[in-house]
């Protein structure tokens, strides 16, 4: 099944992350309004969220949005009882604590008893992090793979997807700590890696002005 993009649906979710994550202080690093933008956009049906504790709710309250403007299954990966605590306590502050469906477990088996996935947000300060993305199952339609905090991992894909999936494109963005971004289809095979070398893109947005700078 193709994948169709529907910008209108993702600018709908921007905007409205946008009045969502200011109000409450949540850091104006634009990846979650990104987060919001790509799920939203990409119609996903079932979203993967492996938080981290101590990170904040701005993703979390990202995906919520995009979720409602999707119909989709929002399951938030957790390491233990205590992050499931403070996850949910901060999700309720933040005004998202009925959307997440709260799962605690090691990431292989939880992977393994959830449905096929087409959106993941993955915070790469898990010790697992990698387990999370490579266990994930893709769907017919694809995935995003979205790795945040990820600047000072330095990962490659190639070296954390599962050998069942093929990557069709990824980028890093420098929105807030460094976010590691993947399309991803069932199937062997790198495309358009086969070279193994990447390219610096430089776009500037017109609307904005401001100047962003990823690698594909």
């Amino acid at each position: 099944m193709k994948r169709h993009w529907c910008a209108e649906r993702a600018t709908r979710a921007y905007v409205e992350t946008v009045k969502a994550v200011k109000p409450r202080g949540f850091p104006t690093n634009a990846s979650s309004e990104l987060v919001a933008a790509m799920a939203a956009g990409s119609g996903a049906r079932v979203i993967l969220e492996a938080w981290a504790a101590g990170d904040g709710m701005g993703t979390t309250v990202a995906l919520s949005i995009a979720g409602r403007h999707t119909g989709a299954r929002h399951v938030c990966l957790v390491p233990d009882e205590r992050a499931r605590e403070e996850y949910e306590a901060g999700a309720r502050t933040a005004g998202a604590g009925e959307t997440a469906e709260v799962v605690v477990g090691e990431a292989e088996e939880v992977m393994a008893s959830l449905p096929e996935v087409d959106f993941v947000v993955v915070d790469c300060r898990r010790k697992d992090f990698a387990k999370v993305l490579r266990f994930a199952k893709i769907g017919s339609r694809g995935a995003f793979l979205v790795g945040k905090n990820a600047g000072q991992r330095g990962f490659r894909w190639r070296g954390v997807v599962g050998s069942g999936t093929r990557i069709v494109r990824s980028a890093f963005l420098p929105a807030g700590k460094g976010m590691e971004i993947a399309q991803v289809v069932a199937g062997g095979g790198l495309a358009g890696h086969a070279s193994g070398k990447s390219r610096w893109i430089k776009h500037v947005d017109h609307c904005t002005g401001e100047e962003h700078v990823f690698r594909r």
